[in-house]
């Protein structure tokens, strides 16, 4: 069972959840988007079995607004979240339908496709990823994994880890032209999942190297697309799940950065009535900024509470980083 509820290189995709339909989105307890018949603010929904390239506009879910938008140099860390049968068969945000048994993953403002390297920061499992749906919608959650993403990450059964989350950009920008409605070339379906390999894990830390995740589609299922989407999908199909090094991170609840110090202690005296923030400088793309945190948190559990704290208190782009 999908234990995230709570809180809640390279893949051949396939598919994620729930249909975002033109009308008003209800968010059920998974924080996905289930449809119903009023209108809204949340993402229209995709009409088709087909999938589409898919940026959409800004959106609001529970009074938080999002803001999809290209950003092929996206790199962040945080607490991702893993769904399945409640949702497998259904339609994603981007036509497609959702496999739980494929390698693929919801999140909230990327691209429809892209393609991203998820690591597990707890155990330094690293997987290449297909994004087609939108979620996690709950505080705290960068991205939320297919059941067996999650399980060759090695987090299907604690339903939440802190991951690192980097777009692969020239994969991103190639399936992104593949299915682009714009573009000239044949639209290319979902490929239909016959098989994947269920081998079992090997032992966290093993010197055995992993195999690869592989899938099998029908024949004829889906039209041939540009000789570099192809190529794409064939790293994807053929990646193997690496291991990376671990080192140790800690949960901070992030309430803001700025590039002039006088702002961030501003925030952090309005944040005075929810704790104890710091105000952390670091360096980013050359330039200094000052981060106010709170941390380092003891449990994932601990700093959703907090993150729902500071959010109440007026701070709608706090967020949970892992450093």
């Amino acid at each position: 069972m999908m234990r995230s509820f709570p809180r809640g290189g390279r893949v051949a995709a396939l598919l994620l959840t729930t249909a975002l339909l033109s009308g008003c989105a209800e968010v059920n307890l998974f924080g996905h988007m289930a449809k119903t018949a009023t209108s809204g603010d949340e993402p229209p929904a995709a009409t088709g079995a087909a999938p589409t390239y898919k940026v959409g506009k800004p959106y609001q879910v529970r009074g938080v607004w999002y803001y999809p938008r290209e950003d092929f140099d996206y790199d962040e860390t945080g607490i991702a979240s893993w769904y399945g049968p409640n949702f497998h068969a259904k339609m994603t945000a981007n036509g497609e339908t959702f496999d739980q048994e494929a390698v693929s993953a919801a999140h909230k403002t990327l691209p429809m496709p892209s393609v991203v390297r998820v690591t597990n920061l707890e155990n330094g499992r690293s997987l290449i990823v297909r994004v087609n749906d939108r979620g996690p919608f709950v505080n705290g959650r960068i991205i939320d994994l297919s059941r067996r993403a999650a399980e060759l990450l090695g987090m299907e059964g604690q339903g939440t880890a802190k991951v690192r989350v980097q777009i692969m950009t020239e994969e991103s920008r190639v399936l992104a032209g593949k299915v682009r409605p714009s573009s000239n070339e044949p639209q290319v379906a979902a490929a239909p999942r016959e098989a994947v390999t269920a081998e079992t894990l090997p032992p966290l830390g093993s010197a055995e190297p992993s195999r690869p995740v592989q899938t099998a589609s029908k024949q004829g299922a889906a039209p041939r697309a540009t000789t570099a989407a192809e190529a794409v999908e064939r790293e994807l199909a053929a990646q193997q799940v690496e291991n990376q090094p671990v080192r140790s991170t800690g949960i901070f609840v992030q309430v803001g950065a700025f590039s002039r110090h006088d702002n961030a202690l501003r925030l952090q005296a309005r944040m005075s009535a929810v704790g104890h923030p710091q105000i952390q400088p670091a360096t980013v793309r050359g330039q200094t900024v000052y981060r106010v945190r709170f941390g380092p948190i003891a449990s994932v559990e601990e700093a959703d509470r907090l993150l729902d704290s500071v959010i109440a208190a007026g701070q709608q782009d706090a967020k949970v980083v892992v450093d």
